[in-house]
C-alpha cells in the first residue's frame, strides 16, 4: 500500500456526494428543503429527462448575499448551525452544509440569488465542485439553482441511473410527499416544458382537504378519520384510513416528526399495532400523520439522507402513539362519526330500553357457555348492559329525537342480511360479522375487568434463551408478571416458566415467552400476550355469534343495530371485513335513473 495522504476536495466531495446524491431526486430534495429553510412561499420545480439533463428549483425565499455565495458552495459551510447545542436541537430542514458542495463536484452547476430588499443579484457558476467568482444578474428576490448533466463526470454513477419516467417518478412522489409538511407553501412540478403538477397554498381546512386528495386521493379523504391529539410534550395530528379504506400495499404511508418525512421502526410498530385488531389479514393501512415534540427530544443526524431519526424516549413516542391511534380508530362504531362529541348513546340511554329487549340472538347461551371458561358471572344480562326479555316490540316505537345512525329494521335478506332504513338510504348489515364484534368486545372488556387469570404450570418449563434475552427477563420481571408470567432466571442461558396466562395455556408458551422477551428488548414492552389472547376470544366470538340463515324478529334486529351504534370499532368485525354498508338514496336514483 501507499503512504497516508489527504485527499484532493474535489475528491472529497465526490465521495459525499456518493452518500448525498443517489439519484435526481435526492437533488431535487436537498435543494427544496433549503427553499423552505429560506421562508420560500412559492418553489418551481422545472426538469428535463427525468432531472438527469437539468434539475431547476426556483423559489421566493430570503435570498444569499454576494459574500455568501462562495460559501454556499464549500463543505460544510452553513448558516442553521453553529454551535454543538444548535445540532442537538435542530429545527431546520437541512443543516450539515455538504449537499450543494456535493452536487456541484458531479454536475454543471450555477446559483443565482437575490437578498429581499437588495438592488442586485448575483451568480455564481460551478465546474466539478470548482466555484467561480460572484457575478452581477438579473433575478427577482429569491433563489434559483440550476443542476445540469448530473454524473456527466461519473460515468460509473451515471450508468445506474434508471428510465426517465422511473426517475421522475421519485421525484414526483417526493414533491408530493414534502407538501402534505408544508401546506402553505405553493409548489409547481413540470418536465420536459410540460406542467405536470400544481399544489396550491392550503390556507384553511378546505384547502388542506383539496391538498390531501391531490396527493393521496379522493377515496383517501372520504374513508379517513382526522386525528388530534396532545398529551406529555407530544403532539399528534393528520388523518388515518378507516380499516375498511385498507391498501394491498403499504405505498400511502406518510409520517412526519417536526416536519421532517421520515421511516421509523418504532412509529412503524406502534401503528401497526394499533389497527391489529380492525384490519384484515394482509392489508396495509393509510395515513398521513405529523408527529410534533421538542426538537431536542429526537436526533434527526443519524442518517446521511436525514431520512431517518432516534427518539430520546422511544417507549413514550410509541405508546403515545398506539394509544392515541388505538382509541381513534375505535371510535368507529358502526353508523357513527368517529369524533367522540358525535358518540351514540349507549343503551338505555336516548333509544328506549323497549328497543333493546329483543336482543336474544343466542348470545345469552353463547355468553353463559363462555362465561365458565372465563370465571365470569353467570348472570349474562347483567354483564352486558341488556336486559334479557322476550317482547314483541312495533318497530314504529322509534325516538322522537331523530333517527338512530344505523336507522329501523325492515328486514332479512337470504338469512345473512339486515335490510335497515336511515336518514340517508339504505343500510345493510352482515349479521354475523356485526354480532361478532359484539361478543368480541364484550369478552375482551370482561377479561380486562378482572386482570389477566393465571395458571400455575403442572411441570415448569425450562427455556434456553441467550444471555441478552435471560438479562431482558430480569430487567422486565414486573412487566411479565403483569402479562401473567412468573419467570425465574436459572442460569446464564436459561429461564424457568412456572406460571402463564390461563386462556394460553395450550399455546406454545415458550415461543410467546421468547416473542414477549424480544418486543421488551425492541419497545421495552410487548403486547403479544394481548393479541394472543384477543385471537382466542376472537374465535369464541365467532362461535357464539348468530348464525347465517337464523331468522330474526324485527326487534332482534333493531336490537342488534343499536347494540352495533354502542360498540367500538363494529364497523368492522374481527377480522377486519365490513360489518355494514350505507347506500345512500342518491345512489339508488342513479340507479333506477331516476329524474333524468
Amino acid at each position: 500500500m501507499s503512504r497516508i495522504r489527504p485527499l484532493a476536495p474535489e475528491l472529497v466531495n465526490q465521495i459525499a456526494a456518493g452518500e448525498v446524491v443517489e439519484r435526481p431526486a435526492s437533488v431535487v430534495k436537498e435543494l427544496v428543503e433549503n427553499s423552505l429553510d429560506a421562508g420560500a412561499r412559492r418553489v418551481e420545480i422545472d426538469l428535463e429527462d427525468g432531472g438527469a439533463r437539468l434539475i431547476r428549483v426556483r423559489d421566493d425565499g430570503a435570498g444569499i448575499g454576494a459574500e455568501d455565495l462562495p460559501l454556499a458552495l464549500a463543505a460544510h459551510a452553513t448558516s442553521k448551525i453553529a454551535t454543538l447545542a444548535d445540532l442537538e436541537r435542530v429545527a431546520t430542514l437541512g443543516f450539515r452544509g455538504e449537499a450543494l458542495a456535493s452536487i456541484a463536484s458531479v454536475s454543471r452547476f450555477r446559483l443565482v440569488s437575490r437578498e429581499r430588499g437588495a438592488e442586485l443579484a448575483w451568480r455564481v457558476d460551478a465546474e466539478h465542485g470548482r466555484a467561480m467568482a460572484p457575478q452581477p444578474a438579473q433575478h427577482p428576490p429569491g433563489t434559483t439553482v440550476e443542476v445540469r448533466d448530473l454524473f456527466h463526470n461519473v460515468p460509473a454513477r451515471r450508468k445506474f441511473l434508471r428510465s426517465e419516467r422511473t426517475e421522475f417518478g421519485h421525484i414526483d412522489e417526493w414533491i408530493k410527499t414534502i407538501a402534505l409538511a408544508q401546506p402553505r407553501v405553493e409548489f409547481r412540478l413540470s418536465h420536459n416544458g410540460k406542467p405536470v403538477r400544481l399544489l396550491r397554498p392550503a390556507l384553511d381546512e378546505a384547502g388542506w382537504r383539496a391538498r390531501l386528495a391531490e396527493v393521496l386521493g379522493e377515496a383517501f379523504v372520504a374513508g379517513s378519520l382526522r386525528v388530534a391529539h396532545a398529551a406529555a410534550g407530544l403532539r399528534l395530528s393528520g388523518w388515518v384510513g378507516l380499516p375498511t379504506a385498507s391498501r394491498a400495499q403499504a405505498d400511502q404511508q406518510y409520517f412526519y416528526v417536526n416536519g421532517r418525512p421520515v421511516r421509523d421502526r418504532v412509529v412503524a410498530h406502534a401503528v401497526r399495532q394499533a389497527y391489529a385488531d380492525v384490519l384484515f389479514h394482509g392489508r396495509h393501512p393509510a395515513y398521513a400523520l405529523f408527529l410534533e415534540l421538542a426538537a431536542e427530544a429526537v436526533d434527526v443526524n443519524v442518517h446521511p439522507a436525514k431520512a431517518e431519526v432516534r427518539f430520546r424516549e422511544s417507549r413514550l413516542v410509541h405508546d403515545f402513539l398506539f394509544r392515541t391511534l388505538e382509541e381513534a380508530l375505535a371510535q368507529t362504531r358502526a353508523g357513527a362519526a368517529p369524533s367522540p362529541a358525535a358518540r351514540p348513546p349507549a343503551p338505555g340511554g336516548e333509544w328506549p330500553r323497549q328497543a333493546q329487549a329483543g336482543l336474544a340472538l343466542g348470545v345469552r347461551e353463547a355468553h353463559a357457555a363462555y362465561a365458565a371458561l372465563l370465571g365470569a358471572t353467570a348472570d349474562t344480562g347483567a354483564a352486558s348492559g341488556v336486559e334479557w326479555k322476550d317482547g314483541n316490540v312495533d318497530n314504529a316505537a322509534a325516538p322522537d329525537a331523530g333517527m338512530p345512525p344505523l336507522g329501523h329494521a325492515l328486514a332479512q335478506l337470504g338469512g345473512v342480511y339486515v335490510l335497515a332504513e336511515n336518514a340517508h338510504g339504505l343500510v345493510l348489515v352482515d349479521m354475523h360479522a356485526a354480532h361478532e364484534r359484539i361478543v368480541y368486545e364484550k369478552l375482551k372488556a370482561a377479561q380486562a375487568g378482572d386482570g389477566i387469570p393465571t395458571q400455575p404450570l403442572l411441570v415448569p418449563l425450562t427455556l434456553a434463551v441467550s444471555e441478552r434475552e435471560a438479562a431482558c427477563a430480569e430487567e422486565h420481571a414486573d412487566t411479565l408478571a403483569a402479562l401473567g408470567f412468573d419467570l425465574a432466571r436459572a442460569g446464564p442461558q436459561s429461564l424457568i416458566v412456572r406460571r402463564c396466562p390461563a386462556l394460553l395455556e395450550s399455546a406454545d408458551v415458550g415461543a410467546l415467552v421468547r416473542e414477549v422477551l424480544a418486543d421488551l428488548a425492541a419497545h421495552g414492552q410487548s403486547r403479544r400476550v394481548a393479541e394472543a389472547r384477543n385471537e382466542l376470544l376472537a374465535t369464541m366470538a365467532c362461535h357464539g355469534a348468530v348464525r347465517a340463515h337464523r331468522r330474526l324478529t324485527v326487534p332482534e334486529m333493531n336490537a342488534l343495530l343499536r347494540e352495533m351504534e354502542a360498540t367500538e370499532r363494529s364497523g368492522q368485525c374481527n377480522h377486519g371485513r365490513p360489518t355494514w354498508v350505507q347506500v345512500s338514496l342518491a345512489e339508488l336514483d342513479r340507479m333506477f335513473l331516476r329524474g333524468r
